[in-house]
């Protein structure tokens, strides 16, 4: 089993927002590391203190991911840290070499791992 990090932000606490930003971060995941649905055992999302409007998970519910445990939990704060931050790891039990895996950090999230982003 592997896990597959990912990051975004969003410009305000709205549920269109949190919504289509977590939505276009899984659908980059899935996609970059051509993933089956089956071979998802669980998403953990986590979301900075600011963003209230809605679970990041409905996302991969409208994506039809509905039989994959997912869970939603609020980051811990650090003065001077990123805001309007949404997080994720992907749990994959399939065939994926852990140096093949592509992490996924968009807009001012790339911030947070540079060494992860890769041109993406």
């Amino acid at each position: 089993m592997v896990g597959i990090r990912g990051a975004t932000t969003i410009k305000k606490d709205s549920e269109e927002e949190i919504i289509r930003g977590t939505f276009v971060l899984l659908e980059k995941i899935i996609s970059l590391n051509s993933l089956r649905s089956d071979k998802i055992t669980a998403i953990f999302f986590s979301c900075t203190k600011d963003i209230t409007a809605a679970y990041p998970a409905k996302a991969a519910r409208d994506m039809d991911l509905t039989d994959i445990p997912l869970l939603c939990f609020q980051d811990m704060y650090v003065e001077g840290s990123i805001e309007k931050c949404i997080r994720l790891c992907v749990f994959y039990d399939g065939k994926i070499d852990k140096k093949h895996i592509k992490h996924v950090f968009l807009n001012d999230a790339k911030q947070l791992r540079p060494d992860l982003v890769n041109g993406i």
